[in-house]
């Protein structure tokens, strides 16, 4: 427990977030090829599955870009609020960082939550949905404003008083443990371990367009979030992957820009301008069920 009570260096925090980013890709990057050899030998491997993953790593590179220009920017508000406007300014120590951990996961359960509630935000998030396959790849599989959302969710840590790159580590983190549940190939683990942590089969629940299953586990680390406010679901029929409609396409730039050229056309056709701000702020069925009233 010393080591819990240990003071880190903010040097330290950066570095350990980078060395994440860095060396976590190689690792997915090696557990993908695992997962292909096993598509390959149970006879389910296509060119199209192939070219669906480069999609995914496509966009990721579209992120990566954006990341660069707009990074900074990120990083430069997250400070001026901690050193302007935070109720305190807590120590980096192991405690502090689990405790920010933990609240970074609750954020994320709300902010993953927050894109499933309305048009605007599922412009961007419906891009990750996308996908008829679910391998690690789909983990990198990013929208255009997936960058811009997270922002505020975790901006209340900063404001609480937590270090910006313990709130930029603890982000990464979260992140890094939804990578691994990108994979049919673990099917359930022990019960414990399924009754605390998200694991694969609950997020196949996630990125399930079967019915029973919509807007289910949301969690990031902890499956608690879903089953504390009533939006867990246990993963039993078969999974159905994908949105409907389907995109049907591989090409890189439709399925990053599908989502938002879906809503503007949505918001042309519109009948009236209450139906267009319904639009971007009720939940994507909403839609769904108004085109087929209208059919």
């Amino acid at each position: 427990m010393e080591f819990m009570s240990q003071a880190f260096s903010e040097a330290s925090i950066i570095f350990t977030e980078s060395w994440v980013n860095n060396y976590f890709l190689l690792i997915a990057t090696a557990l993908f090829a695992v997962e292909l050899i096993r598509y390959a030998f149970k006879k389910k491997l296509s060119w199209n599955m192939v070219g669906d993953s480069a999609t995914n790593l496509i966009t990721l590179s579209f992120l990566l870009v954006t990341i660069f220009f707009i990074g900074l920017a990120y990083v430069a508000a997250f400070t001026y609020v901690y050193d302007n406007f935070s109720l305190t300014q807590l120590p980096i120590t192991g405690w502090s960082i689990l405790g920010c951990l933990i609240l970074a996961d609750l954020a994320y359960y709300w902010e993953h939550r927050f894109f499933h509630s309305n048009g605007l935000a599922w412009g961007t998030h419906s891009v990750h949905h996308s996908s008829p396959y679910f391998n690690i790849s789909v983990a990198y599989r990013f929208g255009p404003l997936d960058w811009f959302f997270p922002f505020f969710f975790h901006l209340p840590l900063i404001l609480m008083g937590f270090n910006p790159f313990v709130v930029l580590l603890c982000e990464t983190l979260v992140q890094v443990f939804q990578t691994l549940l990108h994979t049919e190939t673990v099917r359930k683990l022990p019960r414990p371990i399924e009754a605390i942590f998200n694991t694969p089969s609950h997020h196949r629940v996630h990125h399930a367009r079967n019915s029973q299953y919509l807007d289910k586990n949301y969690a990031g680390i902890l499956i608690i979030w879903d089953r504390m406010f009533g939006t867990f679901a246990r993963e039993e029929e078969p999974v159905k992957y994908g949105v409907y409609p389907r995109i049907n396409s591989i090409n890189p730039f439709k399925v990053y820009f599908h989502g938002y050229t879906k809503l503007i056309k949505q918001i042309w056709q519109a009948p009236t301008w209450c139906y267009r701000f319904k639009l971007l702020v009720k939940p994507p069925v909403w839609a769904w069920k108004q085109e087929q009233r209208r059919k």
